[in-house]
């Protein structure tokens, strides 16, 4: 430390410095791979190491595309870098206003409203539209980003046990005990740690039932979800029956950043005059906006990248559970491989990135304490070959660490 530090100081530092110590003792510090290439179903590492990707959000293989990159760079040319500031000021171009509307023509809402990050968008949603006179009821496995937002509402708070219909209904009844004027049912469509898929037509029945609205997360289903790709909400057939959905740009939709609430005009109106993450940032690059909007043509012409995924996807789970592996059941392309113990974990991930093998290592408090796993994510973009290369590096490190015969 440097001979200017105060007492105070050093203690402030040293008490960081013993819990990361503390992290690393405990296998559960994060480590963060460089790489040196595109996104992709193979990327480069820093060492020069070639790896199949299996633990990117890069759902339709769009990330590295080609395309992706060309329309960025048309967008960039006409709209140049960046905005150097917020929408209401003289922050908004064409190019997002075309952007908000396609994404409300493909998701079957009214209207739609940019954001930095999809984080942002559930961070902004729920304080302008409710206040503490309402009631907010949220999946208890939801995103960390809508439980930040929920805290920051003054709306009272009700938890139901993740994907129980019986007891989203009982706080659906407590909250109407308690007199509230609206009620919200706030859910992800697609949970990101299990892969379970949200029981949207059951949530709707309830909400119906009980006067409530429906807000979902669709970071995790947008582009390949449903029949035409639209999300969790035409996967249960209840497109018109969601009052606010939230979701990203940087998964499926291209890969880079970016966040959107889609709802109907009167809810988006509110949104853009008092969301504080929207008023207060700076608006989206125009270079993501155009890219994404190139994203959602190619979507809408066809399902090849969709269907492709869900093959890929079934493949894969089929075959890893017959190496003896435990998985969550499910048919989403997040496939967790649970192995429990944080520490196993970790060397399993440690083991397969030594086999070539891209995967991370989930554990406490990203999931709940002795459900520690290496979350497999498949992609449109990997092959039959590259999908049996890796069941063979997770049939090899699995016999050598001991956790399948």
């Amino acid at each position: 430390m440097s001979a200017q530090t105060t007492k105070h100081q050093a203690a402030f530092y040293t008490s960081l410095e013993n819990t990361i110590d503390d992290l690393r003792e405990a296998g559960l510090y994060k480590v963060e791979r460089v790489l040196a290439s595109r996104q992709g179903a193979e990327v480069v590492s820093e060492d020069g190491r070639h790896l199949i990707n299996m633990c990117a959000n890069n759902y339709l293989g769009l990330s590295g595309n080609e395309s992706m990159v060309q329309a960025s760079i048309k967008a960039t040319e006409e709209f140049g870098y960046g905005l150097s500031s917020v929408r209401f000021i003289c922050g908004t171009q064409t190019v997002h206003k075309q952007l908000e509307a396609a994404l409300s023509k493909f998701l079957g809402t009214e209207d739609t409203i940019l954001y930095a990050a999809a984080f942002d968008a559930n961070g902004g949603v729920f304080e302008p539209l409710f206040d503490i006179e309402d009631a907010i009821i949220s999946d208890s496995l939801n995103h960390a980003s809508i439980i930040d937002g929920i805290r920051l509402c003054k709306a009272a708070r009700y938890r139901y046990a993740h994907n129980d219909m019986a007891d989203l209904e009982v706080q659906l009844k407590a909250a109407g005990a308690a007199g509230k004027r609206h009620k919200i049912i706030v859910t992800d469509g697609v949970f990101s740690m299990d892969g379970t898929i949200a029981q949207l037509d059951k949530i709707c029945d309830l909400a119906d039932r009980y006067d409530a609205l429906v807000m979902i997360d669709e970071c995790h289903a947008s582009g390949f979800m449903g029949a035409t790709g639209r999300g969790t909400h035409e996967h249960h057939h209840v497109m018109d029956r969601i009052d606010i959905i939230t979701g990203t740009l940087g998964k499926a939709l291209g890969g880079a950043m970016g966040g959107f609430v889609s709802a109907r005009f009167e809810v988006v109106e509110m949104l853009r005059q008092k969301s504080r993450p929207y008023l207060f940032s700076n608006t989206l690059a125009p270079s993501i906006a155009g890219a994404s909007l190139e994203v959602l043509k190619m979507l809408s012409t066809n399902t090849e990248l969709r269907d492709r995924l869900h093959a890929n996807t079934a493949h894969f789970r089929s075959e890893i559970e017959q190496l003896g592996f435990t998985i969550k059941p499910g048919t989403h392309p997040v496939v967790p491989v649970m192995l429990f113990e944080a520490t196993v974990a970790q060397k399993f991930a440690a083991r397969l990135y030594e086999l070539g093998v891209l995967v991370s290592g989930f554990f406490f408090p990203v999931v709940p304490m002795g459900q520690a796993r290496v979350r497999v994510q498949l992609s449109a973009a990997h092959t039959t070959e590259q999908i049996n290369t890796v069941l063979a590096a997770f049939a090899q490190a699995g016999r050598e660490l001991n956790i399948i015969k």
